[in-house]
């Protein structure tokens, strides 16, 4: 499944992500994974929760991105949800290679029985509809 939560700054989005986190880690019973970009979470988040900076990987880029997700998949099967936040700033704004990012995230998704959550900053008709189909 991947699922993105859309919605101006401000809008409530990382409230909504951390809400999603918390219940994941608590029903869960494999690996929770939330990646971000800073360290703003940390206290946020239940210990359960493994949190990984973006920026200390210096993952930028839809394809660093990527690359990083399916590590992590590929890394630990015992992972059943990653979450993302701030996906454009560590993507690029690009809708287009936003789209192209989704879409490969539901194959891996399928491949590897994986849950993706991501936060995305922009106006829902700013977005295209293939961005759209996976908005809640």
């Amino acid at each position: 499944m991947v699922k993105v939560i859309v919605g101006k700054k401000g809008s409530g989005k990382t409230k909504e992500l951390l809400d999603l986190v918390n219940v994941a880690a608590e029903q869960s019973n494999g690996n929770v994974v939330c990646v971000e970009k800073g360290d703003t979470l940390k206290f946020s988040l239940t210990h359960k929760v493994r949190l990984i900076d973006a920026d200390h990987y210096e993952i930028s880029g839809f394809d660093a991105y990527y690359g990083m997700l399916c590590g992590i998949c590929a890394g630990n099967y015992d992972v059943t949800h990653i979450f993302g936040d701030a996906t454009l700033r560590i993507g690029s704004r690009d809708v287009k290679e936003l789209e192209a990012f989704l879409g490969k995230i539901k194959a891996l998704s399928e491949e590897s029985n994986v849950n993706f959550v991501f936060t995305i900053s922009a106006q829902r008709e700013d977005l295209p509809a293939g961005v759209l189909a996976f908005a809640n």
